[in-house]
This record gives C-alpha cells, sequence and structure tokens, in this order.
C-alpha cells in the first residue's frame, strides 16, 4: 500500500483512506438508483443502466485512484442525466442510441484535450480568486444538495414551469433524522473526534430504523447483470447527423462543458479546502484524474449510461482525512460490489448522508476570507461564482459565470491585458453554449 499510494508522504494511513473511502461511497450510492431513473425515461432498459452506472464508476474511479492517486470518485453525472433524457432524447429529438453516441463523441474531445498541452493552460488559467470562490461556491452547493437530499428544505412547482425552494417538514421523517445526524455529527467534530463524519451516517442509519427511514432488505438478491447487453455498444453514428450539424454541435459541446469545468472545479475547490494543492494552486494528479474522467465517460457511452464526472460528495471522504487512490480503491470496488448487490447501497437513507454534505460545506466556505471583497472587481466575478452553483445547481455554470464577468469587468477597467487570454476564448464558449442552448 505504501508503494503503491505513498501514504506516509501524504500524512495518511490504511485505516483512514478506508474509512474515507467508504464515508464517499455512501454518500453517492444514490446515483446507483437515481440515473436509472433518468435514462430508463427516454427507454433504456433499468437494470441494463443501473449495472453500467456500477462499472462505469468504478472504472472511474478506480482509475483516477492508479493514475492519479487522489482520493477522488466517478459516476455518472446528476444534471448530466437530466440533460441526456430532456434535453437530447425528448427536447432534440435523439433517439437514446444517438445521445449515447453523443456522449461518446464528447469523452474522445475531452480525452483529447486532457492529453494535450492545452489541459494543463485550463487549470493555471483560472485566477486565484476564482479558484478559492469555486471551492466556497461548491461548499454551498453541496450544503444545498445536503438539504434537498434530506428534506430539510424542498422545491415546489408552481405554475408555468418554474419553483421556488421552501422549508421543508423538519418535525418529521427524514427532515428530523437528518436534522438529529447534523447536531450528533456537529458534536462529535466539536469533541475532535477521529472519523466524526463516518461515526455520524452510521449512528443516524442506526437511529434512523426505528423511525421507519432506514429500511433493511429482506434479502439480497443479485442483479441481472446479463442486461447490461440491452445498452452496451447500442451506439448509432449513422443517425446522429438526422437533425443536421448545429444541434449535434450543440449537445457535444455542451456534454463536454459541463463534464471538464464540473471535474476541474470539484478538484480544484475541495482539494483547496483541504490543503491538498501546490504552491502554484495546482493539484498533484489532477491532470491525470481529467484522463481518468475522460475514458470513464467513453466506458460509460459504450455500456449504456450518460456522462461519467468526479462527483463532488469526494468531499466527504476528503473531510475523512482520505488523501491519496487507496480511498478511491475502497469506492471503487464497492460500486463492483454493487453490480451484484446492489440492494446494499440502499441500507443507509440520504437522510444520514446529508449531514456529512452539509458539514462539509460549512468546511469549505472557510474559503470565503482570501477573497478581497473590498475590491469589487474581485468581489463581483466571486460572487456569481458561488452563487450560480447552488442557484443554477451546476459547478460548469458557477464557473462560467465567474470568467465572463471577470473578463468583461477587467476589460470596461481598462485592464485586459491582466486577463489570461484562455480566459476570454472560454467566456467566449461559455457565452457560445448559452446562446446554441437557448436556441434549443
Amino acid at each position: 500500500m505504501e508503494k503503491l499510494f505513498k501514504l506516509r508522504e501524504h500524512g495518511t494511513n490504511v485505516k483512514t483512506e478506508v474509512i474515507a473511502g467508504v464515508t464517499t461511497f455512501f454518500a453517492m450510492a444514490y446515483i446507483i438508483f437515481v440515473n436509472p431513473t433518468y435514462l430508463s425515461q427516454a427507454g433504456m432498459d433499468f437494470t441494463a443502466v443501473m449495472v453500467a452506472t456500477c462499472l462505469s464508476a468504478a472504472v472511474g474511479t478506480l482509475l483516477t485512484a492508479f493514475i492519479a492517486n487522489v482520493p477522488f470518485a466517478q459516476a455518472p453525472g446528476m444534471g448530466l442525466n437530466a440533460f441526456f433524457t430532456y434535453t437530447v432524447c425528448f427536447g432534440m429529438g435523439y433517439t437514446w442510441q444517438q445521445g449515447l453516441t453523443i456522449v461518446l463523441i464528447s469523452g474522445i474531445l475531452f480525452l483529447v484535450i486532457t492529453v494535450s498541452p492545452l489541459r494543463s493552460k485550463i487549470i493555471a488559467a483560472i485566477p486565484a480568486c476564482l479558484k478559492d470562490a469555486i471551492s466556497v461556491g461548491i461548499g454551498l452547493f453541496i450544503a444545498f444538495i445536503g438539504l434537498l437530499n434530506a428534506g430539510i428544505v424542498q422545491c415546489v412547482g408552481v405554475e408555468g414551469g418554474s419553483g421556488y425552494t421552501d422549508m421543508g417538514a423538519i418535525t418529521k421523517g427524514s427532515a428530523l433524522l437528518a436534522l438529529i445526524g447534523l447536531l450528533i455529527t456537529g458534536i462529535l467534530i466539536a469533541h475532535k473526534v477521529k472519523a466524526a463524519i463516518f461515526i455520524g451516517i452510521i449512528i443516524t442509519t442506526v437511529i434512523g430504523i426505528p423511525m421507519g427511514i432506514t429500511t433493511m432488505p429482506e434479502s439480497v438478491t443479485m442483479s441481472n447483470i446479463g442486461n447490461i447487453g440491452l445498452t452496451a455498444f447500442q451506439l448509432d453514428f449513422g443517425g446522429i447527423m438526422s437533425f443536421g450539424p448545429l444541434p449535434l454541435i450543440t449537445a457535444v459541446i455542451s456534454f463536454f462543458i459541463v463534464d471538464c469545468f464540473d471535474t476541474v472545479g470539484t478538484l480544484l475547490g475541495t482539494a483547496g479546502n483541504a490543503g491538498m494543492l501546490d504552491k502554484d494552486g495546482n493539484l498533484p494528479g489532477g491532470d491525470r484524474a481529467l484522463i481518468a474522467d475522460a475514458v470513464a465517460t467513453c466506458v460509460g457511452a459504450c455500456l449504456g449510461t450518460s456522462t461519467v464526472t468526479t462527483f463532488v460528495e469526494s468531499s466527504t471522504g476528503i473531510q475523512e482525512g482520505g488523501r491519496t487512490g487507496l480511498a478511491s480503491v475502497v469506492t471503487g470496488l464497492l460500486f463492483l460490489v454493487c453490480v451484484l448487490l446492489a440492494p446494499i447501497a440502499g441500507i443507509v437513507p440520504s437522510a444520514a448522508t446529508a449531514p456529512a454534505l452539509i458539514i462539509v460545506g460549512v468546511y469549505m466556505m472557510m474559503g470565503a476570507s482570501k477573497i478581497n471583497w473590498g475590491d469589487f472587481e474581485t468581489a463581483l466575478p466571486c460572487f456569481l461564482t458561488i452563487s450560480m452553483m447552488p442557484f443554477a445547481y451546476s459547478i460548469s455554470d458557477g464557473i462560467g459565470f465567474g470568467f465572463i464577468s471577470y473578463a468583461v469587468i477587467k476589460i470596461c477597467r481598462g485592464k485586459a491585458k491582466e486577463v489570461p487570454v484562455l480566459v476570454y476564448i472560454l467566456s467566449v464558449i461559455f457565452i457560445a453554449m448559452y446562446v446554441l442552448d437557448a436556441q434549443i
């Protein structure tokens, strides 16, 4: 283990890494059931997508472990699966087979860029103040996810397709259990108990049994792995041009931009909060983590799932002390187990993992103190980066708004030369993507 992952060099040990890996897995295990729920609406087989979800998550996470040695996990991304179903298939009219082909093309594009010199330039081009803002924004975003998952806050639909958030029923059910878990975990952390987040998840899960929130499976059945053939390699290259080049380009670029900047933002923001960045503000091994992400997206498309991305829930394991790829190995192996025994992932309820997300959000908010709020040239782009992540429910949109506003305000202040050329290029790409998406 020491030779593979350099545990002592990273100030960690096997026990800490195992706990971190298990914590990350349970924080993101919901994707095993949620992803096929989305994609099955496009006509895909539920069980086949579930198996593809587990396999692609395992592939991406294990690749991250062994080629990058960082404690990040991957799986088909939320938001990207909704974009696949509702925009690409329902809105644009592509079949799910053609949609998978588009995902594969976007993954290949991502892979080409990650193995080129442009990869490091993209990361280096992000201004230091925006890197701090990304960390804070991700913290607010994952805390919001935790509040939603627990039902402490809820989205309320209104006429016209819009909606708003409101307080949930916090005196009963999942919301009450999550609040109990939040207090327990917070007290453990205040007392500096090691593995406080992991212990909090376990205690909250146990408390959820008499409350009827934690449900133990009556039997653990084997997943029908053979169903994977219903989605694996069901690609349709011949039909992707059926609506012309513009919709195809729009879909490919959208998948690529969201995957790329969700991953970059998660790596930099989470690692920055944990003190894992080097003196230049970069994550050692982060470039190879991007390669793992791109490969996993290609593998996932071939197996039958939407874009695979680096999960922001990895921050829960990192907060537990995970610092190397060993944590990712544990998470990846648990996903492999779920290929056979998926019900075990459903034992821990979302109400038990929600406190972990909220508390990690608290830790990551500390980065706000590094931002110079007295300089409005910095304050506005940072505020937009932070606020748009939870409000738009997208890390990449937060980065996009930050880039665009940073470039525009510098130009208007006569400081255009202070902006890296790549920031201008990426800002134009983001603007073009927003314009093209509006045409769908």
